[in-house]
């Protein structure tokens, strides 16, 4: 339930939720997110996007004092004067995400996976080749012997024969929580990132540093690998539009489409009442 007066910090997904579906974002959310930074409330750009992708969701984001990537793996505090600084990089072994695919393969069939194993910037995921993959431009075809022979940041695994809601609810049975973390957000690939790491676990770094509540966070988001940080956040949990259903089920309340500003629709009502 939304609790009266203003939170002490404010989250937001990025991809569905603040960005729209031409991949920009609008100068009124800018505008509006700046507002928010001035009324001294520190914003977060919450996003499954890795650690490669940083100067876009910088871009995407301006005003975010702190960035939760690749769903919670890496956390960033970019409101240090001496520069930014990481709070958190967790790694899954290739070893480890090697056994688990096997016994997912071993239930569900041949998988296409692809793994994000480096944080270089722009630097390409690795894998096989899919053409539903919305990102083919940082997109290198190898091996899944080579795919597995390091630490990853996070995989990405699909089957044509599961829809993806459908492949994560048996990857969730097949693997324990404490091998991996396993999520889905909207690109028609299950996510494999290590154990313990979600929006909220992210975010909880965030809150720990500025000694903030989470029953004081407000959040936004549009996908399943937004539901931690709705169960984690208490001021209230906002779902988008188009958001999935098991979101906006979620949600306290539904604000306009990521195409029609509702994040910022909903932060310029509530900076004005």
């Amino acid at each position: 339930m939304t609790r009266p007066g203003l939170p002490k910090l404010i989250a937001t997904d990025l991809d569905g939720t603040l960005v729209r579906s031409d991949e920009t974002v609008s100068a009124y959310t800018h505008e509006v997110l700046d507002r928010v930074r001035a009324a001294g409330i520190p914003v977060v750009g919450a996003t499954g996007r890795g650690p490669r992708l940083t100067e876009l969701t910088r871009n995407d984001i301006r005003a975010a004092d702190f960035l939760v990537m690749a769903g919670g793996g890496r956390v960033v505090d970019q409101s240090d004067p001496s520069g930014p600084v990481v709070l958190r990089d967790e790694r899954l072994p290739g070893a480890v995400l090697a056994g688990l695919l096997a016994d997912l393969e071993a239930e569900v069939g041949p998988l296409t996976v692809m793994v994000e194993a480096s944080d270089e910037h722009d630097a390409p995921l690795w894998g096989d080749y899919h053409p539903s993959w919305p990102y083919q431009d940082r997109f290198e075809a190898r091996t899944r012997t080579e795919c597995l022979s390091r630490d990853v940041i996070k995989a990405f695994a699909r089957t044509a024969d599961h829809h993806v809601d459908e492949l994560l609810d048996v990857a969730r049975r097949i693997v324990p929580a404490e091998v991996a973390t396993l999520t889905q957000a909207g690109l028609g690939f299950v996510e494999i990132c290590p154990p313990g790491v979600d929006k909220a676990t992210g975010l909880t770094v965030v809150a720990e540093r500025l000694g903030v509540d989470p029953a004081e966070v407000l959040v936004f988001g549009d996908q399943p690998n937004d539901l931690p940080m709705f169960d984690w956040a208490g001021w209230a949990r906002v779902a988008v539009a188009n958001a999935h259903p098991a979101v906006r089920a979620a949600a306290d309340e539904t604000t306009l489409r990521n195409d029609d500003d509702g994040v910022a629709v909903y932060l310029d009502r509530l900076l004005s009442r």
